[in-house]
Order: structure tokens, then C-alpha cells, then sequence
């Protein structure tokens, strides 16, 4: 190999030298240029975390009880004397005045059994007028006066009954309300008890329902209810009665809610979805990703308290959705970790960080 080579191959390796140097000397230089803003002394302090200032504010809690909504009257009328059905007055969804006809029924000689009736009180009055003014002159006995008024009081009895039976051949209204089924049609023949037609009240309706034992102590008659029905309706109502002994199968206390119901909504019969306002208390909303479990399995939230320490109390749930929690049990005013939680531990001292100031 000629000294000329042996030159060109020194010089080359020098070369490459100094570019390996350079580079390394930049890499070196870049690194230091993007070392982190905090100063080594100030990581060897107290960890920082991350909070949100949260105060309480007033809150009316929920209690949701599923529920039956029914008629607030219904009456299923029957026949109470045997016939035909001789005159309809109303069809089904008709609306009737309390006292309006609904049917009749056919006579079948019963108008004369009152005037028969009639008749015979009539003449055993007027008989015992007589025998009355013949006893003030001992012309008649006093057993001949009471056979006479027995007679007469029996006949009175018997002339109710007559009328009975005839005002039973018109049926009423009981109250105000809607034909919702009529099961005759004009020449049936309907025996006493057999079903003429369904009436009911729906201008107000009750809602029925199960509250579970450990809630029953929040509600009390005249509490506003919300009542939502299957679909997605809503009408208010309140209350109207607890019940005081618990269902010995369910364990679950009654309750009742009257609705008023002025737009007649067709409802009754269905189910809805119940919620009571409870008393109005001081509580605060809460992701619930901010909502952990203590030891003990209650869930609670950690924050920092006094002294800049991590305090963990537990909480409980008012309301819970996908949005948030309302939760009570805290202290009106709490700084809210919501940042770093997982690597402090309890009682550790931290270093707030508010996190609006950190965003600015």
C-alpha cells in the first residue's frame, strides 16, 4: 500500500472522528435545552395534586317509587232487579252528570203493585180513623186499633219495596264521570247482579305504590309527587296517605298520591314512575369519577383538608346519573382532588394545585 493511500485513509478516519464528536456534542446540547421547567430541589418537596373548589348549595332529593295509576273512582254498576233492557241513554265514552239515567229496564207490572200498594195504605188509614172514633166511645176493642196499625205499617213496607223496585229499573250516575264499558244492548235480559256498564272518575286520579321500610320516615302526607307515566308524560299531584303498618310479604309500606288530572289524559290503568320530594338539604354535585370506595366498602371523596392533608369521609348518595352525584356528609366548603389522588396516600401533606389556575 503506497504512502498516498495510507494518507487519504488517516485523513478519513480523523474525519469521521470529528463528525462522531459533533454529533454527540449537539445531542448533548439539545437534551439540556429541553430539560423539565421544575428545579430539582423543588421535586424533592411536597407532591402536588391537582384540586377544584366545590361548595354545598341547596338541593330537594328524590325518593323513586314505581307506582299504579288508577281511576280516582270507579264503579262497575249491576242489575239490581231482573228484565229486559227496554232504552239505552248512553254508549261507551260518554260523559254522565251525577243522577243522569244510564238504562232501562222494563216494568214488567211493577208500577201496578204500587198503586196496588197505595191503594191499600189508603183504606187502612182511613179504617183506623174509624175504629179511632168508635174506641173514644168504647164502641171497638184497642186489639181491633193495633191489628189495624200493624196492618197498615206492613203495608207501608211493602209499598217501599215496590218503589225500590222501580226506581231499580232506571239506574243512576253514582257520581260524575265516563261510561268506560258498557256489557248490555237493548232486549237483553239481565238477571240482579248481572254487569250493565263501567263508570269512572279520571278528572282525578290516585297513584298507588311500595315504599321500601328504610325510606318510609322521609315521606309524609301532603309531599309534592312528580308522577311520570310510560310515555315520558308528566302530571303533579301530592301525598294523600302512608301507610301505617308495612305489608307482612314485602315489607314495603303503602302509599297513595292524588293527580289532578284536568286535561282527562287517558292514563289510569297504566304504570308510572314516582318521585316524592323529600326536605330540602345543603348537599354538592360530584363526578362520579371522583367517587371512591373506603375501606369499609362506603363510597366516599378524597380532598385536602387542614394542614394540606389528604382526608377521605365517606358520603352518602342522594341522586346518582351519568352526569353526576349529589352527595351529603362533607364540609360545606372541600378542595376536591381530582388529580393525582392515586399516588397520595391518607393524612399524607400535599401541595394543592388549583385547577384553574393551572390551566391559565
Amino acid at each position: 500500500m503506497t504512502k498516498a493511500k495510507l494518507g487519504s485513509i488517516g485523513l478519513s478516519l480523523v474525519v469521521l472522528t470529528l463528525l462522531v464528536v459533533w454529533m454527540a456534542t449537539g445531542n448533548v446540547r439539545e437534551a439540556r435545552d429541553e430539560a423539565p421547567d421544575t428545579p430539582p430541589e423543588q421535586s424533592k418537596g411536597l407532591p402536588s395534586v391537582q384540586v377544584d373548589v366545590l361548595r354545598d348549595r341547596p338541593y330537594q332529593p328524590g325518593l323513586m317509587v314505581q307506582g299504579q295509576l288508577e281511576p280516582w273512582r270507579s264503579v262497575a254498576i249491576g242489575a239490581r232487579i231482573a228484565g229486559t233492557v227496554e232504552e239505552l241513554m248512553v254508549s261507551q265514552g260518554d260523559r254522565v252528570r251525577e243522577g243522569d239515567v244510564l238504562l232501562r229496564i222494563s216494568e214488567d207490572g211493577r208500577g201496578t203493585a204500587v198503586e196496588q200498594w197505595q191503594s191499600r195504605i189508603r183504606k187502612l188509614e182511613a179504617d183506623l180513623s174509624a175504629a179511632r172514633r168508635l174506641r173514644s166511645r168504647d164502641l171497638t176493642s184497642e186489639s181491633e186499633i193495633l191489628t189495624l196499625q200493624s196492618e197498615l205499617s206492613a203495608a207501608k213496607a211493602e209499598l217501599a219495596r215496590a218503589q225500590v223496585a222501580m226506581d231499580n229499573l232506571t239506574p243512576r250516575a253514582p257520581f260524575d264521570g265516563t261510561v268506560n264499558r258498557r256489557d248490555v244492548d237493548l232486549g237483553d235480559l239481565v238477571q240482579v247482579g248481572s254487569p250493565l256498564l263501567e263508570l269512572v272518575h279520571i278528572d282525578r286520579l290516585k297513584v298507588t305504590g311500595q315504599i321500601p321500610q328504610q325510606s318510609v320516615s322521609n315521606v309524609e302526607e301532603g309531599q309534592k309527587v312528580t308522577v311520570r307515566t310510560l310515555d315520558g308524560d308528566t302530571l303533579e299531584g301530592q301525598v294523600s296517605f302512608v301507610a301505617s303498618a308495612a305489608d307482612p310479604e314485602t315489607r314495603s309500606f303503602a302509599v297513595e298520591v292524588t293527580v289532578e288530572n284536568p286535561e282527562r289524559k287517558r292514563v289510569a290503568g297504566g304504570s308510572a314512575t314516582l318521585r316524592i320530594s323529600l326536605p330540602e338539604v345543603r348537599a354538592m354535585f360530584i363526578s362520579p369519577a371522583y367517587l371512591s370506595l373506603g375501606d369499609d366498602g362506603r363510597p366516599g371523596v378524597r380532598y385536602v383538608g387542614d394542614n394540606n392533608e389528604v382526608v377521605f369521609t365517606t358520603v352518602k348518595l342522594l341522586n346518582v346519573t351519568t352526569d353526576g352525584a349529589w352527595v351529603t356528609g362533607l364540609p360545606k366548603e372541600i378542595q376536591l382532588i381530582t388529580r393525582g389522588a392515586g399516588f397520595v396516600s391518607i393524612g399524607q401533606q400535599v401541595q394543592p394545585v388549583n385547577r384553574d389556575s393551572d390551566r391559565g
